[in-house]
């Protein structure tokens, strides 16, 4: 379908491809891998003929389409959403234009009947065009892929004009997707699509009836829809056959190898220099110099990769918090008509790790500003636990940082005395190497300024975390250092997040935002999509099951949730003792909600105790402040002793 044959290309003195020759074939979908700054988007822009190679040829048929989607910097004016999209059928809808003249024509009675059969014959023949070309389905495709990457159908109307840059790539994305090339490039096309459309696009893709050529950072989508891997590293490519995480393996074996052999020729070649150095001066031996020396002219250097250290840390020492960490109490937030929480009661404990999921527009960032304090809700209650140290990370993180520190001083300034030794190594493990480290932040590009704030953040203590986003322009290496930190983090962590890789490695409980609610699951993004995945007649006690429902996979934490949680599963056999089962159900609901009434006024009897021992002097009169103490630590084993008596009839409802 499309060949790269000896293609080189260079800027400057730095070669990034070196007379490389390749091809794809039609159907085929490969991942352009390779570390930051090969050239994997100067490679996909010649290949779309945005570019020129300095030497060498893109060979493709001229019959073939090429269409290419940018990172971003993409706009659209001057028409409604729908307008815009449906302009990838231009050739179909100057068909459809045309025959509508002829219709109007047609009607003529004036025209001579000559004129008038040929104008037959053109209608039939665009008519066969439009049908074979799906024209009657224009509408169908248009709303279906719009709907597929985030749009609402209100939106259809709206002009382009008023949509920001991440839905402005969205439009373009649609575009292209309808234009159906025979070969579609998609440079990150993942950067500005929440969960349900980056699944959309996954399965959309994998149906694809041409070739596609994309650039990811997210390996889940990667292993969905791949089936081969170009790398791009030390200027040219190699393919491996699979998806990504085959191909880590397989890359992995190779740098090994090629390690191992260019240890072996360096060996070598000290060996020979060596003999030559030794006899050089010697008569006797200068033939056997001499074809040592001509050996050595002749041998080409192996050459590897720069091998890039695994960095990994632990986030600084922080106290630890009460067992509430964060509380919302019938909180509502609107702006303006738009009513974004009613009502809403959230509740924080330590050791959650929340992810919080729903499309772009549901109201996740503005939970993730109420939670950090950031903004206020209009009505309702805001509480902090005890001892609670939080770090908030917000999507425009980036631009919060000081313009004219250096890259180094950004992360020297308020990171703990003994974390400064290990800072140029976080620099290294986020792409800042050299003198990249002296580079005021002004100069910084978008990505570099996340990337930076980013390792910021993991040089603050806190035992509280709320990061909305903070994946966003990390390459695979970079999320990688991220994630292990916050894997082995011991606090409580709150975050939003469109790598679904990130979030079923983190997230232990999931929040669904939406419609003006947080709806909580307990357990992994897997369990939650197996339960959002059930019909809603089915979504019912575990004991109930229907003999169909699969079993969700097992859960890291089941308690969390009052409003829904996971199911178990299992076969249920129809017979008499039903009846029985339901109302043992129902009782022992009932005793779970008594036990949940209780738990909620234990705790916030112990919220009130910690808030008077946090009090400044509480302890300068040890006599009265015992009793306070006592009755804490009794309120304590109290609340376990209910936690214990409600995770035994949760358990025993699950296995039921």
């Amino acid at each position: 379908m499309i060949q790269l044959s000896e293609l080189t290309k260079s800027f400057g003195d730095r070669v990034l491809l070196d007379h490389v020759t390749w091809q794809i074939a039609a159907r085929e979908r490969v991942g352009l891998c390779g570390p930051n700054g090969a050239g994997k988007t100067t490679l996909m822009r010649m290949m779309a003929g945005l570019e020129e190679p300095d030497s060498g040829a893109v060979l493709k048929p001229s019959a073939l389409t090429v269409a290419y989607l940018p990172q971003d910097g993409l706009q659209h004016h001057g028409r409604s959403l729908f307008q815009e999209a449906s302009s990838a059928f231009d050739e179909l809808l100057d068909i459809k234009a045309e025959m509508h003249a002829l219709e109007a024509r047609l009607g003529e009675p004036t025209i001579p009947e000559p004129e008038h059969d040929a104008m037959l014959s053109r209608y039939s023949n665009l008519q066969d065009r439009f049908r074979l070309g799906g024209g009657y389905s224009i509408e169908l495709q248009t709303a279906t892929v719009l709907q597929g990457l985030g749009f609402k159908t209100e939106d259809f109307e709206r002009t382009t004009d008023v949509f920001s840059g991440g839905w402005q790539m969205r439009i373009a994305l649609a575009k292209l997707l309808l234009r159906r090339p025979g070969l579609l490039l998609l440079d990150e096309p993942t950067n500005h699509l929440d969960l349900d459309a980056r699944n959309w696009l996954e399965e959309y893709l994998t149906g694809y009836p041409h070739a596609v050529i994309l650039v990811s950072h997210d390996r889940f989508f990667l292993d969905a829809v791949v089936t081969r891997i170009a790398d791009l590293t030390l200027r040219t490519l190699t393919d491996y056959v699979g998806n990504y995480s085959a191909y880590l393996a397989a890359h992995q074996a190779r740098i090994e190898q090629l390690r191992k052999a260019k240890r072996e020729q360096d060996e070598e070649v000290a060996r020979v220099k060596m003999f030559i150095d030794r006899f050089r001066y010697q008569a006797t031996k200068a033939s056997q110099v001499q074809s040592r020396v001509k050996m050595l002219e002749k041998v080409v250097p192996i050459e590897v990769p720069p091998e890039r250290k695994k960095i990994h840390f632990d986030f600084p020492v922080c106290a630890r918090s009460g067992r509430t960490v964060l509380e919302l109490k019938n909180a509502r937030k609107a702006f303006d008509d738009l009513v974004v929480f009613q009502d809403l009661t959230l509740h924080i404990e330590r050791g959650d790790r929340i992810a919080l999921l729903g499309p772009n527009g549901a109201g996740k960032s503005t939970l993730m500003r109420m939670l950090s304090g950031e903004d206020a809700p209009d009505h309702g209650h805001r509480t902090v636990g005890h001892n609670v140290v939080v770090q908030s990370f917000a999507q425009d993180e980036a631009a919060r940082l000081e313009p004219s520190l250096t890259v180094y001083e950004t992360l020297a300034s308020g990171s703990p005395h003994h974390m400064v030794p290990i800072i140029r190594n976080i620099l290294g493990g986020f792409l800042f190497a050299g003198d990249d480290i002296y580079k005021p932040v002004r100069v910084l590009s978008g990505g570099e300024r996340t990337r930076l704030a980013v390792a910021r953040m993991l040089l603050r203590p806190s035992n509280t975390l709320l990061l909305d986003e903070p994946t966003n322009h990390l390459d695979l290496e970079s999320k990688e250092v991220l994630l292990d930190a916050l894997v082995d983090y011991g606090g409580t962590l709150v975050f939003v997040s469109h790598d679904r890789y990130f979030v079923e490695r983190l997230a232990t409980k999931v929040i669904e935002v939406g419609s003006g609610a947080a709806v909580v699951y307990p357990g992994t993004y897997t369990e939650f999509l197996w339960h959002k995945a059930q019909p809603a007649h089915e979504v019912r006690p575990p004991s109930a099951a229907p003999k169909s429902a699969p079993s969700p996979p097992v859960s890291r934490a089941r308690r969390g949730s009052h409003r829904i949680g996971t199911a178990g599963g299992g076969r249920v056999e129809r017979r008499s003792s039903d009846g029985a089962r339901r109302r043992a159900d129902l009782a022992k609901r009932a005793q779970i909600e008594a036990l949940e009434t209780r738990i909620a006024e234990t705790e916030a009897a112990i919220r009130e105790i910690e808030q008077a021992m946090a009090a400044p002097g509480f302890y300068t009169d040890r006599a009265a402040a015992q009793p306070v103490i006592d009755r804490h630590q009794t309120l304590m084993w109290e609340v376990g002793d209910l936690m214990q008596q409600w995770e035994e009839l949760h358990t025993s409802l699950v296995t039921l």
